[in-house]
């Protein structure tokens, strides 16, 4: 599969994709959209960043182009409230159909709006697990005419502890629905999923299901932690392009992101104490150019999809491999060439080591041996 013109889509879609300047597939798209086109189930092991999101809409579009329904005829299910608002986003910038509405259902937000979308006769539900079980819990919403499931980013929501609600409302949809399932990783729990969820699937692996991105060049600083801040100004002042800079805590990127303002940096935060709609604008204005920084916890690493990010930094070290692998993916997307750096000190050795080797790399290694010198 070439190009997007060779896929068994409509010409109105194919002028679409045309017109948002997509023409060749990426490798998960090429791999995922035709067996899914078929009505099969796919199973998809990539990471964010290749592409997946389109590869799910794109069949979705489909399958609404060819269904007449007043209800919901798709669903897709997402980790966190800013991983939906972009799918939703996505899927509104490529539909050619009016009639296609669709509601976005997830938390802090007002239900108000949300709930008008599904009155009105969404055909295609964006939603986070908790709301719409919540919905689901009041009678609110129905699912009964859902013939394509999404799981998007399903390690992450069994990360989150959503395993009991997505099977409750699994439980709620027919049994003869199509599933797509969508994971950076293919573990224990993730095959659990698969055998409940998935009918002989169709397999698509996209490189290592757990490796950082050839397009990122890896480096780490060992540096104690009173000096990272100054090691970080350095980075600053002598690299260009954005920065995203991940710490482990709500306090700490709140402090980071101060300090920066303070030294006469533009700077922005998110993590899971701001309100959504500080979190949006944030992120709005990171992806806008009108931050150059953006300081993040976990919980928004795997939710910020924002093109062109330059730099990464792990201020703090992350816990795991996986979340190193999240973190590093907002830098290097699709061909561009990015750069993450990670902090470490003395007693940090061993974790830094312990995730070289769980991926199997090895980072260029740099020693801070006086503020602001690498």
């Amino acid at each position: 599969m070439t190009q997007f013109s060779d896929f068994q889509i409509s010409d109105a879609l194919k002028k679409r994709i045309a017109a948002l300047n997509f023409i060749t597939p990426t490798p998960v798209q090429a791999g995922a959209v035709p067996p899914a086109l078929e009505g099969k189930d796919v199973l998809a092991t990539a990471q964010t960043g290749t592409g997946k999101t389109l590869s799910f809409i794109l069949p979705i579009l489909e399958k609404l182009a060819k269904t007449e329904s007043r209800s919901a005829t798709a669903l897709i299910l997402l980790p966190t409230r800013e991983l939906a608002m972009q799918v939703e986003t996505h899927f509104r910038n490529l539909n050619t159909n009016p009639a296609n509405a669709v509601a976005l259902v997830v938390g802090g937000m007002a239900e108000g709006p949300q709930l008008q979308q599904i009155r009105r006769g969404a055909r295609l539900i964006v939603a986070t697990p908790g709301r719409l079980e919540d919905y689901l819990n009041r009678k609110l919403v129905k699912l009964d005419q859902v013939q394509i499931l999404v799981l998007d980013e399903v390690d992450r929501m069994l990360d989150m502890g959503f395993k009991p609600a997505i099977r409750r409302i699994a439980g709620m949809l027919p049994q003869s629905r199509q599933t797509l399932c969508y994971s950076a990783t293919l573990d224990a729990q993730i095959r659990e999923v698969v055998r409940e969820y998935l009918k002989d699937p169709v397999r698509i692996e996209i490189g290592s299901v757990l490796k950082p991105s050839e397009n990122v060049e890896l480096q780490t600083f060992e540096v104690e932690q009173d000096k990272k801040h100054e090691l970080l100004e350095h980075l600053l002042e002598s690299g260009d392009g954005s920065f995203l800079v991940f710490v482990r805590t709500k306090h700490g990127a709140d402090r980071v992101a101060s300090r920066l303002v303070r030294s006469g940096h533009s700077a922005t935060q998110i993590h899971g104490d701001r309100s959504q709609a500080q979190r949006n604008q944030a992120l709005k204005s990171f992806s806008e150019g009108r931050h150059r920084i953006l300081v993040a916890t976990d919980v928004a690493a795997r939710g910020i999809d924002v093109k062109h990010v330059a730099h990464v930094v792990n201020y703090d070290i992350p816990k795991v491999a996986e979340d190193f692998v999240h973190r590093i993916g907002r830098t290097g997307r699709a061909s561009s060439k990015g750069i993450a750096s990670t902090f470490a000190s003395a007693a940090e050795r061993s974790d830094l080591r312990k995730i070289e080797r769980s991926l199997s790399i090895s980072m260029k290694r740099f020693r801070v041996t006086a503020p602001q010198s690498a």
